[in-house]
Formats: structure tokens, sequence, C-alpha cells
């Protein structure tokens, strides 16, 4: 039984490996999926760094909420030809994200820090036992501010630097957007959706959100959200679609 949803877009870039559950609900379902970002990231200039009158040096620690926050601290750090020193310390979200640091950085656990759950309360756990050090926290243009008000009530010392920008993707006049459903990761891409189609009316184009944050904005905009995640249910974005697919089959099915 054929399902309504024939061609799907994901709001990210298209992961690395096929061995991924996207790729198994498009097979599965006989869905066309697209992955086409709304948004990307931009480092900022040297010169735009400059700005904030913000010298890394002065600081013992290093707080990376994300993988992209690393990547654009090392960068903007090498185009400043700054030798950070071995003595820095780097505080991170997730294990996922510490070990990321392996890129740029010999691990050492006696320098590297990070939270069991993901949440920024645990984090400040772990910072406030470092109660001493000098933070600096990169971040986007567009960032929450859930960490810094947490550490800003433990009167732990931090600065935030901006060190990249989150922009809108431009679709040309010519592209077809002929999707059944949206798939959004942030706010920042529902502006850009907007941005770049102003006249956008959903009708019967499915809406999927992750997170709160993403939902909030969503619904800000008009818009009627059809999936969302994380719930109990689904945690991940690709258990809500497999979800709604096995749903939507099974009233197919029966003829709804």
């Amino acid at each position: 039984m054929a399902l309504s949803i024939k061609k799907l877009l994901i709001s990210q870039p298209k992961p690395a490996s096929e061995k991924n559950p996207y790729f198994d609900i498009a097979e599965k379902y006989d869905v066309d999926i697209v992955f086409r970002p709304f948004i990307k990231v931009e480092p900022l200039t040297a010169k735009e760094f400059r700005q904030q009158r913000i010298s890394i040096l002065d600081y013992s620690a290093v707080v990376f909420t994300a993988r992209t926050a690393i990547d654009h601290f090392f960068h903007l750090c090498g185009e400043l030809r700054i030798c950070i020193p071995e003595t820095m310390k780097y505080f991170c979200m997730t294990e996922t994200i510490a070990v990321y640091l392996q890129k740029y950085i010999i691990y050492r656990k006696r320098k590297v820090f990070y939270g069991q759950t993901g949440k920024p309360e645990d984090l400040v756990t772990v910072i406030a036992k470092h109660s001493k050090e000098k933070y600096l926290i990169p971040v986007s243009d567009v960032h929450k501010d859930d960490l810094m008000h947490l550490l800003t009530l433990k009167k732990i010392h931090y600065t935030t630097a901006v060190m990249y920008r989150t922009v809108s993707n431009e679709f040309s006049k010519n592209e077809q957007f002929d999707y059944d459903m949206l798939v959004f990761f942030s706010p920042a891409g529902i502006t850009s959706l907007l941005k770049n189609f102003p006249d956008f009316k959903q009708q019967d184009i499915k809406i999927g959100c992750f997170g709160a944050a993403t939902a909030k904005a969503a619904t800000d905009a008009g818009l009627r959200i059809d999936i969302e995640a994380p719930t109990p249910e689904a945690p991940a974005m690709t258990t809500a679609l497999e979800l709604f697919m096995k749903r939507e089959y099974g009233e197919k099915k029966n003829g709804r």
C-alpha cells in the first residue's frame, strides 16, 4: 500500500555512512529522502573576532558544547597564530565531544573533562570542581544560554566568545520544492524556510521538529507539527519517523 509521504526533506547534511536509520526508512517505505540543510555554519574571520577584544590566552580552560565549536576554535587559533599551552583544560558537554578533541590535541584525561548525561547541569557540576579556572566558551552568534545561566548561578568566571555564525542556505529560484514532509532540527531552520519561501503554505505538508526550541519556532510561525522528538517513545528523529510511517502504513492498509 503506497504512503502519502513519497519525498522527504531532512534539513541536515547527508550522513557519511550508508549504515544509517534514514536509509533503512527510505528503503523500507519506498520514500525518497533528500538531505538539504536549511542553514550552514560559517567561521568568523580573525578581524571579526578581534573586535570582541578577547584574548584566548587569558583563559585556563575552554568549554565545548559541540564538535562544531571545537573545529572553529582551533581554526581561529591557527588563523591568529595562537599556540595553545599544554596546561589548557577542556570541558565538554559529552564524552563524544571530548573524544573528538583528539583531532587537535594529545588526549590526556588529566586535562579533558566531560559530563555523563549531556545535560548542562551535569557539566556544570564537573566545572564547579575546578572553580578557580577562567573559562572561555566558543559559541555561535545564535546559541542557547542555559549553560551560561547555570555557570552564573555557581559564580564561575567565564566569557562567551562568538567564533562562528549560523546563516541561511539559499535555495535557487529554479530549485524544486515538492516535498511531502520537512524535518527541522533548529529554530534557525524554520527561519530559513520562511526566508527562502515567504509565501510558504503548509497545507498537507507534514512537518517534523527535533527539540522544544525548534517546535516552538514552528508553532510561533503558524506551522502545524506532525512529528516531534525527542519523546519517551521516540528519543531520536529516526525513531519518530519510523513510528509515523508505521502508523500511516497501518491506516492505509486498513482503508482509512
